[in-house]
């Protein structure tokens, strides 16, 4: 079997494809520039990039109160910090072999999926996926607005007692909509310089996040009052009920990323370079701000009394006018950096995918700026049993089943090896029965239903019932994105057993599968 067929090749001899000159048409219904094939030639993200990528994206203010928020929950810092690092060395696995089409292809995530759920089925993910980044950008840059505002008001006083507007101080709101209107700034000059800001964003936010830890260290006269707060949990018959659920929540806090992560990777040099960079970059970082974060967040304890698992809130406790100020740039800083990558980007791509001859990349990206303000993402942050249990819960089910569909696809049923052309032609192999593929929508169906059909919320505390949407499933919901992925993945690859790499099945309707020249 061949990378693809030699009307879709040119020029690679690295084992990364391109398209030939003329191959699909320019104005077709499935094309636009933003979904072509990154060139070879423009392919050039080396492993520093996505280390930085990563670096940038897991030092920010969601990710510090997820890791606050278990030390809120009542694990001590060591139980913190071994869940957060678990978590992520397992999302690395999906994240790397979903990556892998992104350097061979140089496809964005909306076309890959094509090749599983159709082309015009891979709408449904890329719609999910797309809608879910429109409610994390209005979460982080809720989050980041109301730092500036926090910290702006510590500095020149008065601004919480502005005259309010919906609830709210008109200066809280000015703050949260120069915010927005800084990140669509920067996203608006394209991915290159994405790139360049991740790059001097990455140590400076690590900076800052040192700072921190610093000055709670000196507050708490050394690290023993952090080192020693104990756990409420214990590691008994308490601790488990809280670990499981906790794990699937900070895997569901990547799992975003697991699907489009080809949206990044399509521009690097080759396989090592993405392998080593995210390696690199995602767990290692993810761990260490998750120790500076139980370790500040038990600082707080010690030194007033209760846990401050808001960084922002922490930081407006200090009278230092320097201090401030430099909070105020690591917080635009670090929310900017995971924002415009983690929550953009993929929403650009998903909805530039939906009607390509109608959105492109920067239109998608003002689609998702305009959606992200129109939601209440205060309200998804209030608690840490709301953020963590059933924000995050349900997002990771959803992602962990479209993530086993695209696994399943790419790895066992036609071992990497795609038709580039036929991605972007409707009637071709991936056209399936009227452009839906089937077995990925029934694969997603099932794993969809078994991943969040059992959520439940506590009484008061969340949009579910006590014993949960489906009660039968509730044993379920505590790893729903474990279960989601392994339920889509296996369904999948059962369906498209029959259906042999090699031969085509007739034009527009849904025969065997054919990958090779």
């Amino acid at each position: 079997m061949t990378a693809t067929t030699d009307s879709d090749r040119t020029g690679a001899t690295d084992g990364r494809v391109e398209l030939a000159p003329g191959s699909v048409p320019a104005d077709g219904r499935f094309v636009n520039d933003d979904l072509l094939p990154v060139p070879v030639a423009r392919r050039r993200w080396t492993t520093y990039n996505f280390a930085a990528l990563w670096v940038g994206m897991a030092h920010n203010i969601p990710s510090w109160l997820l890791a606050s928020g278990l030390v809120a929950l009542g694990m001590d810092w060591k139980q913190a910090v071994f869940t957060i690092a678990l978590a992520n060395v397992i999302v690395l696995l999906p994240m790397l072999l979903t990556g892998h089409a992104g350097p061979k292809y140089g496809i964005p995530f909306p076309v890959l999926a094509r090749a599983s759920f159709g082309l015009r089925g891979a709408n449904l993910p890329a719609l999910i996926r797309a809608g879910v980044a429109c409610a994390w950008f209005g979460i982080q840059t809720w989050i980041g607005g109301q730092g500036v505002f926090v910290l702006l008001g510590k500095i020149f006083g008065g601004w919480a007692e502005a005259g309010e507007i919906g609830g709210q101080p008109w200066t809280l709101w000015l703050c949260f909509v120069l915010f927005w209107a800084l990140e669509l700034a920067i996203i608006h000059r394209g991915m290159e310089a994405l790139r360049r800001f991740e790059n001097w964003a990455a140590p400076f936010v690590i900076v800052g996040a040192l700072v921190l830890l610093v000055w709670i260290v000196v507050k708490a006269g050394g690290f023993g009052p952090l080192l020693d707060q104990p756990s409420k949990l214990g590691w008994g018959a308490d601790f488990w009920p809280v670990f499981f659920p906790s794990l699937m929540g900070m895997i569901a806090f990547w799992s975003t990323l697991s699907l489009n992560i080809p949206d990044f990777t399509r521009f690097g040099a080759g396989q090592r370079a993405q392998v080593r960079g995210q390696a690199l970059g995602l767990p290692t970082t993810m761990t260490l701000f998750a120790l500076l974060s139980v370790l500040v967040t038990s600082g707080s304890q010690a030194v007033y009394g209760a846990p401050v698992w808001d960084p922002v809130a922490l930081a407006a406790k200090t009278d230092n006018v320097f201090g401030l100020l430099f909070a105020l740039v690591t917080v635009l800083v670090a929310t900017i950096s995971v924002n415009i990558a983690a929550n953009v980007v993929s929403p650009a791509y998903d909805l530039a995918n939906l009607a390509p001859r109608l959105i492109n990349f920067r239109t998608g990206a003002l689609i998702t700026g305009v959606v992200g303000v129109l939601i209440m993402p205060w309200k998804l942050t209030e608690t840490p049993e709301l953020y963590i249990f059933t924000w995050l819960g349900l997002v990771g089910g959803l992602l962990g089943t479209v993530a086993g569909i695209l696994i399943a696809d790419y790895w066992m049923v036609r071992r990497t090896v795609l038709d580039l052309a036929d991605l972007y032609r409707p009637g071709g192999r991936y056209w399936y029965a009227g452009g839906w593929n089937p077995a990925a929508v029934l694969a997603f169906a099932v794993g969809g239903v078994l991943a969040v059909g059992g959520s439940h919320s506590a009484p008061g505390k969340g949009p579910f019932p006590a014993d949960g949407l489906i009660p039968f499933l509730r044993p379920l919901a505590d790893y729903g994105w474990a279960v989601g992925l392994a339920a889509s993945l296996l369904l999948y690859t059962a369906l498209m057993a029959g259906r042999r790499p090699g031969r085509d099945g007739p034009r527009g309707g849904p025969g065997p599968v054919r990958d090779g020249g």
